[in-house]
């Protein structure tokens, strides 16, 4: 089963779905200036061993995707629809004991920030004890050595000493490292990775990087990886899903989204990054506009405001219409009136890309 299906019948009355597979996820949040439709109907699937990159600008919705999957939305505050099965556990539905009961033995997340995320009045080995005992009836000699050979799997230094060092002592790579230990010391099976490398130079960012990759191989995790940066997401990803506007506008293969792009503000997020073969003189090519309200969506298109290609849709559908997710090719869906024809020959003149096969 690729990581774009969805639940596929393996016998009669008998489902069997991906590890982690979401079905018309919707999260919106009620406040002063109205409803805010923070995800809107956003689909995908993903298997042990494979990762999913979803990309798209600030408010488009990933963050608010991941920490549905996690369950960490109070749901006083937000309302959720629709179905996010981890394992075969709907965290939509599920009661909040299983739902903490899954996070660090089934599912574990990396924040952003790894200094607000861990706790500064802890030592970082306290708090990685208190990760293993949560889940288990843990001695705290047995918790303390796992946290210390965790801390030395992930590239901590002298490990047995830093573990009683507290967060403020470790440089900005040590943190998330320290933070990759916490995520995974319970050997969770999905690790979702929330902007890993953001702040950090580019050498840390490899090394963050392939930890990743190596600790993937060796416990076959899924991981859902949240990024700005497509050089990160070209060089570590399976699968692509490209959110915009609380929506997913194009999924797919890593290589079909890189190299046949099927929707115009897919074009615009390859046009806004540095070709080191092009021409030195050659300006890059930011999208124009800002994104959408999340209160406010345009009645068509979402992206209609932004795009260049709108006039190529006969009778101003992308004005009034919201064009479905559709099939490109196997495995490659994108949300576009425009023809595949279309499609093709105005990639082509699309700023950073090349033509849709």
């Amino acid at each position: 089963m690729t990581a774009q299906s969805t639940g596929q019948v393996a016998g009669a009355g008998t489902t069997k779905r991906a590890f982690l597979e979401l079905d018309e996820l919707k999260v919106s949040f009620q406040t002063e200036d109205g409803i805010v439709r923070a995800v809107d109907g956003v689909s995908f699937a993903l298997e042990r061993g494979r990762t999913m990159a979803i990309v798209g600008e600030s408010g488009s919705g990933k963050s608010v995707t991941s920490q549905a999957i996690m369950g960490l939305h109070s749901r006083r505050a937000a309302k959720i629809s629709g179905h996010a099965w981890v394992d075969g556990v709907d965290i939509v539905t599920a009661p909040e004991a299983d739902i903490r009961a899954l996070r660090g033995t089934q599912m574990a997340m990396i924040f952003q920030d790894p200094l607000s995320s861990l706790h500064p009045f802890y030592t970082v080995g306290k708090q990685l004890v208190e990760a293993v005992q949560a889940h288990g009836e843990v001695p705290k000699a047995e918790a303390r050595r796992r946290a210390v050979t965790m801390l030395d799997r992930v590239g901590i230094p002298n490990a047995a000493r830093r573990v009683d060092d507290y967060p403020h002592s470790f440089s900005g790579g040590m943190r998330q490292r320290a933070m990759i230990a916490m995520a995974l010391i319970n050997n969770p099976a999905l690790l979702i990775a929330d902007e890993p490398t953001t702040a950090l130079d580019v050498t840390v960012q490899a090394q963050i990087l392939e930890l990743i990759r190596e600790l993937q191989v060796e416990y076959n995790m899924a991981i859902v990886l949240i990024t700005h940066d497509l050089g990160v997401v070209a060089e570590s990803a399976d699968d692509v899903t490209v959110m915009y506007g609380g929506r997913v506008v194009e999924r797919g293969g890593v290589d079909e989204i890189f190299s046949r792009p099927s929707m115009p503000y897919t074009w615009g997020l390859m046009s806004s990054v540095p070709d080191m073969e092009a021409d030195r003189g050659k300006r890059l090519e930011p999208i124009p506009g800002q994104p959408p309200s999340l209160i406010n969506l345009p009645k068509g298109c979402v992206f209609r405001p932004r795009c260049a290609y709108a006039q190529h849709v006969p009778d101003g559908r992308c004005d009034t219409e919201r064009p479905d997710l559709t099939p490109v090719d196997e495995g490659h869906d994108a949300r576009c009136f425009l023809t595949l024809d279309q499609k093709r020959t105005l990639a082509v003149k699309a700023p950073g890309t090349e033509e849709v096969a």
